[in-house]
């Protein structure tokens, strides 16, 4: 369960909007995707993937891959992820608010990243620009979850956490809201967490110095001190990260890193298996917790 701190009420408008059934009776095991589309619904049993592509920028080849999970205890999947290399962007956000208010603040928050990135130039992609074009798309991001939210009294209280990874010149910028992770691994190396949780368990508790172990169960561990659709004042996480080849980004809800060991995900990620194959694995390991969140995984892979 994940909580946010409640910022007040917002006046009733309009009626939800339809979102896709995403239930363990109507959906399958898991979603998976490897192309260009915001993903918040299972592919048909029998769909055939289109090929994997490159990265956009011609010296840096990236594969990736993407898949997700209701869990073992929740009904339906509030998580949202997108993978889409021929733009070079990555995508996870993990949604809450109850009903189906978790599912639209996290799918209306990668959409609105889709839409403002994917214009973006290609030939212009230095390490400020994508920084500052992650940035303003997620706060405007923010303003339209905001906006759902205020409109529609179904969706109050609803927001979302979201990390993207978009491509530059000499690797990636990662921009980060709430505790969705970003991991970097090189094999033969240890699992490196790129990403600051904005939690109050890491922004408060432990500068409180209070014991690890006291942290896992304290009644504030899941509470965030920064999501999308929370508040107009966002603070947006940015991480430059350069990708030597063989190098691998792990982009994952907190389903997963809260969940499953990061010493089972390093086991995982260091072997020769597909990156469909490891997503899979993460997946099977946060259940064989018990998997009490959805899960999500997007994994890229510099070639």
């Amino acid at each position: 369960m994940k909580v946010r701190i409640r910022w007040g009420s917002r006046p009733p408008e309009i009626a939800p909007p339809s979102l896709p059934d995403s239930s363990p009776e109507s959906s399958p095991e898991s979603k998976t995707a490897s192309f260009e589309i915001p993903f918040t619904g299972p592919l048909p049993a029998n769909a055939a993937l289109p090929p994997r592509e490159p990265g956009i920028i011609e010296k840096l080849m990236i594969e990736a891959y993407g898949a997700s999970n209701v869990g073992c205890v929740r009904t339906n999947n509030e998580d949202c992820f997108m993978v889409a290399p021929t733009i070079g962007l990555y995508i996870v956000a993990d949604g809450m608010g109850g009903a189906q208010a978790g599912e639209h603040a996290s799918k209306l928050a990668v959409d609105t990243v889709l839409e403002l990135l994917q214009g973006l130039d290609s030939s212009n992609r230095d390490g400020e620009s994508v920084t500052d074009a992650l940035v303003s798309a997620f706060e405007d991001a923010n303003r339209r979850v905001m906006d759902a939210a205020a409109a529609d009294p179904h969706l109050e209280g609803m927001g979302t956490t979201l990390i993207a990874a978009m491509e530059c010149d000499d690797g990636v910028i990662i921009a980060s809201v709430g505790d969705s992770r970003a991991y970097q691994f090189q094999s033969g190396d240890k699992l490196k967490l790129i990403t600051e949780d904005q939690t109050w368990v890491n922004e408060v508790g432990r500068r409180l110095g209070i014991e690890e172990e006291s942290l896992k169960t304290h009644p504030m561990r899941h509470v965030l001190t920064m999501a999308i659709g929370v508040s107009e004042q966002l603070r947006v996480h940015t991480y430059k990260l350069p990708l030597p080849t063989g190098t691998q980004v792990l982009l994952c809800s907190d389903g997963l890193h809260g969940v499953a060991p990061e010493d089972e995900l390093l086991r995982i990620l260091d072997t020769k298996d597909s990156l469909e194959s490891k997503c899979g694995q993460l997946i099977a390991a946060a259940r064989a917790h018990g998997g009490p969140d959805n899960i999500t995984a997007v994994l890229l892979l510099a070639l």
